[in-house]
């Protein structure tokens, strides 16, 4: 890409990373996100008419949370403020928030404060934000890959508007690198490379749904790679393996998904030689291990459940330490993971009980809704504080147990969880039969 020496600006937009240059500029340019920003949504209507209020949008890296924000910047009559949480502090809250009281005084004008990584605030940094939010002195958007409801002040959540992000797809990232290497402004275009068609499916892959990751690679691929005698850059399949140092599969896609089929059902079975050979043949084929870690942790709960509830435990730390120290150490925690649930006593109960109870969520309608004696009396009338007191609270009886209706009425008798006789829902079986001796 070729800038003139003296244009400080073309200098500095040049040293920036291609995913940074290529960033979105308005909503049509935006890629992937279709189930929050497709026409008549309700957050592109809310940017369009700027009425947007205070939102959080969690997802995975590279997926366009900042991307967003920085659209609504540029879209905005309002003023935009960015903090990054890890840095700001106390301080630089109340500079923000004074500013936007003042800009609001004297030009009629809202701020937009936007927050990177906000699930880092903590308590007394969101406790000197919450009344700006609260007065609408500030309309907050923050942005985060943790779940805010776990992660964040439950007085910020609550006042917000939770946009969860999601991974992009094969196809929007394929787009979005075809469009880098045409685009000669902001992307690769001057270079006139071109990318085979397993290169670029192969980037579009094993990119994991982020598209930072694959812009990088691409760029990576595209700089590194010898010109053609006519000065045309060829980027092959070596070529984007290297950049992105995962090799690419060694078998087909159908194969993938026979592979990936033979290890779920191998897990269910409880055959955990086959399931260690799918999963070891699918990882050295080019495999994320991570995603055979997602699915053992899935199946830990789908097939093992609460025939031994522990499983879950190891599925999850597996993955955890598969996920903080990486290929190929990860993979002795996850074999001793996969052995584990193949060899743990079965149940798909859990998943029945679930089904079970959303159907009848989705169905079933009681105009009483909650018992009366279940309901928060914290801010109740007197008839529900009365009520309130026919509530028995099972400490208060022998074994921590007491017999009381906590269903709604057209649901009282529904049994959603039914214990099979395997593993500890035996020992679930003979906690409830003790529960009714204790009627």
């Amino acid at each position: 890409m070729s800038y003139d020496l003296f244009d400080l600006n073309g200098n500095e937009e040049g040293a920036k990373p291609l995913a940074e240059r290529m960033r979105a500029n308005n909503l049509n340019e935006f890629v992937g996100q279709k189930h929050i920003v497709s026409e008549g949504s309700l957050l592109r209507r809310a940017i369009s008419t700027d009425r947007l209020g205070s939102c959080i949008f969690w997802g995975p890296p590279g997926t366009g949370k900042t991307t967003l924000a920085n659209i609504i910047a540029s879209t905005t009559h309002g003023e935009f403020i960015k903090l990054n949480a890890v840095q700001a502090g106390v301080a630089d809250v109340k500079q923000a928030v004074e500013k936007a009281r003042s800009s609001l005084k004297m030009y009629n004008k809202r701020t937009y404060l936007m927050l990177d990584e906000c699930h880092r605030f903590n308590k007394t940094q969101s406790d000197s934000l919450l009344p700006a939010i609260e007065q609408g002195t500030i309309i907050f958007i923050g942005s985060t890959t943790e779940n805010p409801y776990a992660s964040m002040t439950p007085a910020i959540v609550s006042r917000c508007r939770v946009f969860e992000f999601k991974h992009l797809s094969v196809e929007d990232i394929k787009g979005a690198l075809l469009k880098a290497l045409k685009d000669k402004r902001k992307g690769l275009g001057e270079y006139k490379a071109e990318i085979e068609d397993d290169a670029l499916n192969h980037i579009s892959r094993v990119s994991g749904g982020d598209l930072r990751t694959a812009y990088n690679a691409l760029e990576l691929a595209v700089m590194t790679t010898p010109p053609q005698a006519d000065g045309s850059i060829i980027v092959t399949l070596s070529d984007v393996e290297q950049s992105i140092q995962r090799k690419a599969m060694s078998y087909n896609e159908d194969a993938y998904y026979d592979y990936l089929s033979a290890f779920c059902k191998s897990l269910r079975g409880s055959d955990s030689n086959a399931a260690l050979y799918y999963a070891m043949r699918l990882i050295e084929g080019g495999c994320d291990p991570m995603m055979i870690a997602r699915r053992l942790v899935i199946h830990s709960s789908e097939d093992v459940g609460m025939a031994d509830p522990n499983a879950l435990v190891v599925a999850s730390s597996a993955m955890y330490v598969l996920q903080n120290t990486g290929y190929p150490e990860g993979l002795i925690p996850l074999s001793n993971a996969i052995i584990y649930v193949c060899e743990a006593p079965k149940s798909n109960s859990v998943v029945t009980a679930m089904n079970a109870a959303k159907r009848d969520a989705r169905e079933v309608r009681d105009d009483e809704g909650v018992p009366p004696y279940l309901k928060d009396n914290t801010f109740g009338d007197k008839q529900t504080k009365a009520q309130s007191g026919k509530y028995k609270y099972p400490h208060d009886y022998a074994g921590g147990y007491v017999e009381q209706q906590y269903l709604p009425d057209k649901l009282k008798d529904m049994i959603y969880y039914k214990p099979s006789d395997y593993g500890y829902e035996k020992t679930v079986k003979q906690i409830r039969k003790d529960k009714g001796k204790l009627k």
